[in-house]
């Protein structure tokens, strides 16, 4: 009948509820997905005692995490919903798993104190991250502050606490570093480089543009590194490791002298400024005098 109305169904077709949702929304959530299930299997592989599956699920995590927002800058699939699961799934693979495998392997024995450092650790990633997500960005800051992240990154402080466990298993772990409660200090500290204000070498600027002659090289020198983490997973972390916390104080030096030199641009241009207003006003009481 013409006057029949039409059934719900047909007329909630067309509502945000029943849209499609596009497969380039859908394709950096799983690599997300993929990386928080490669987290928590290494959790499984630390109460195992597999220790080398539990260091490569980490790892794992942590190539994935970041491919994860490439991803989705490649498809236009960003969104807020990504955001959050990001998130989240960086605090699980890079907070909590990290502190559980350090109290499942040593920090146990030192009881409480232990177990105080390892939730120290997660809660500093946590406070990390929620400082991370709230920062808003500032249009007027200088191009060269993509160089660096405040603070140790999540992925980096989490491969980097883990530097006792790759020693030991490499029977390089000094007799006074074996200590329970060393470990806790370290940890510790570890937390304190994540939450701090320290800028660091972020690596957003290396790989945008490749020389041509230096691709093929890139590529071998890519293809050895896999494979002498596959092959040698606590020998590589650990170089990487130290190498890493070796370059925090010169990414502090490069960062104070690039802060010196746009403060010392700022200043010669105000007294640009300054000096041009006066001019002006020098005209304009030649202009009125004569």
């Amino acid at each position: 009948m013409p006057g029949k109305p039409k059934s719900s169904q047909t007329s909630n077709r067309g509502t945000p509820r029943f849209r499609r949702v596009p497969m380039r929304l859908i394709v950096p959530n799983l690599v997300t997905l993929l990386a928080l299930c490669s987290g928590l299997t290494a959790v499984r592989m630390a109460f195992d005692g597999r220790w080398e599956f539990a260091v490569g699920a980490v790892i794992l995590a942590a190539v994935l995490d970041g491919l994860d927002g490439r991803v989705a800058r490649l498809m236009k699939g960003t969104s807020r919903f990504g955001a959050e699961l990001d998130s989240l799934s960086d605090f699980v693979n890079f907070g909590v798993v990290p502190a559980l495998m350090l109290y499942l392997w040593l920090l146990k024995d030192a009881g409480n104190l232990g177990w105080i450092a390892a939730l120290i650790f997660a809660i500093s990633m946590a406070l990390r991250l929620a400082r991370f997500n709230v920062a808003l960005d500032d249009p007027n800051k200088p191009a060269w502050t993509s160089r660096f992240f405040t603070g140790v990154p999540a992925p980096a402080g989490a491969l980097t606490v883990l530097l006792p466990l790759y020693l030991e298993f490499l029977g390089l772990f000094p007799h006074w570093f074996a200590d329970s409660a060393f470990v806790a200090a370290y940890t510790v500290a570890i937390s304190f480089l994540v939450i701090s204000r320290l800028p660091t070498y972020s690596g957003k600027t290396l790989g945008t543009r490749v020389r041509r002659d230096y691709v093929l090289p890139l590529i071998v020198l890519a293809v050895l590194i896999v494979a002498l983490t596959v092959s040698y997973p606590f020998r590589m972390m650990a170089g990487a490791a130290v190498l890493y916390l070796l370059t925090i104080p010169f990414a502090w030096r490069a960062h104070r002298k690039l802060v010196l030199a746009d403060e010392n641009l700022t200043l010669d241009d105000d007294g640009d400024e300054c000096d041009t207003d006066l001019d002006n006003i020098a005209d304009r009481d030649k202009d009125h005098g004569g």
